[in-house]
């Protein structure tokens, strides 16, 4: 049978069978915290779709509320929906997540179906997501991230100097948790990364916008840092718009990790240098796509928050990519739970074009160890 045959087959009989969802917790390898939340474990949901023989897979960083809301509300929406239609079932989600509040968890758990659903008809297709999804570039820019306030100036430094070591050519770090301890901090990181490699932060909203701008200068001034994270929180538009007017130049303030629904990178607008999206949040791979022409039209670039196993592929459809957080906590639990996960080559993510779907295979057994 000729492939056109088999993906015209494919077409006529994609229809959702059966949605079913793995909540995992998974410890972190010790304390983490940033500026302003500690934690201990990770949790992760994990969606699979299945249609026409075929499994997608989908996932979101969220508390295990998600999976509920998932087997409760959302999986009656796509099961008997046409897999290929993916835009039909993202709409028909946001809209059955009106009352319980599409800001949030509930537009966490549509990112995890979502993404599943794109996964599954690629697969059905017999296409790599990249291709589906129409490339804009081959590979998504690293930045090894992690450098968590609880670290020992020692961890800190073996941890960013390793990637700085595996041509890795960005590195992120926490702070405001203990703002006396931050200049030693960045001293010992900036030693142990030189001067080639750039140097972000990420304050998790520690800060008013004043104390932000002070920081701001410092940071740029004292340890050449060109990236700024929520300085502010990120609901603090203003805040975040006085620190992006008033700040040093070559320092770029960035924020949209917590942006949900399309009004969330909307707000954004003009308070920010950079755009961050979030695929796990941000309504999937469709409310990637969206954001994705919101920057366009405002000349934007976009970051990719976390996720690297399924953002490498969102992002590389992303005309204004900028580059993806290889976040360390992610990494670890990705590793953990899917076969197919990407490798960095020489500080990128390429996605594997000989592979169907997102590339992903879920091992069953370690789904099992960590069920939460």
């Amino acid at each position: 049978m000729s492939t056109a045959a088999t993906r015209s087959d494919a077409r006529l009989d994609a229809a959702v069978e059966s949605v079913d969802v793995h909540v995992c917790r998974v410890p972190t390898d010790e304390p983490e915290s940033d500026g302003t939340l500690e934690w201990e474990s990770t949790t992760i949901v994990v969606v699979e779709v299945h249609a026409g023989g075929n499994p997608g897979i989908g996932y979101t960083y969220c508390e295990s509320a998600a999976g509920e809301l998932i087997r409760a509300t959302l999986a009656d929406v796509v099961c008997g929906s046409d897999a290929l239609d993916v835009r039909a079932a993202w709409l028909a989600m946001t809209q059955r997540v009106r009352n319980a509040g599409r800001p949030g968890i509930a537009f966490c758990a549509v990112s995890a179906i979502d993404q599943a659903l794109w996964d599954v008809k690629a697969r059905l297709l017999g296409l790599p997501l990249i291709s589906l999804l129409g490339a804009a570039h081959e590979t998504v820019p690293i930045y090894g991230s992690g450098g968590f306030c609880s670290y020992s100036d020692a961890r800190l430094q073996e941890q960013l100097g390793d990637w700085a070591a595996a041509g890795i050519p960005r590195v992120k770090m926490k702070l405001g948790r203990e703002p006396q301890r931050d200049p030693a901090r960045l001293d010992a990181a900036r030693a142990a990364i030189g001067d080639d490699v750039e140097l972000f932060v990420d304050a998790n909203g520690a800060y008013t916008p004043k104390l932000a701008l002070g920081w701001a200068e410092r940071l740029a001034h004292e340890w050449d840092v060109r990236w700024f994270e929520e300085p502010v929180s990120s609901g603090d538009l203003e805040g975040l718009a006085f620190v992006r007017d008033h700040g040093p130049a070559g320092l770029e303030v960035a924020a949209g990790e917590y942006a949900y629904v399309p009004a969330d990178f909307r707000n954004l607008i003009g308070r920010v240098d950079c755009l961050q999206a979030d695929v796990t949040r941000c309504g999937g791979i469709t409310g990637v796509l969206s954001a994705s022409g919101l920057a366009n039209t405002h000349a934007l670039d976009v970051s990719a928050h976390c996720a690297p196993a399924i953002s490498a592929h969102a992002f590389c459809a992303v005309e204004r990519r900028r580059h993806l957080e290889y976040f360390h906590d992610h990494v670890r639990v990705e590793a953990l739970l899917f076969d197919g996960v990407l490798e960095p080559e020489g500080g990128t993510l390429r996605p594997d074009r000989s592979r169907a779907g997102n590339g992903l295979e879920l091992k069953r057994t370690e789904l099992e160890r960590w069920a939460a």
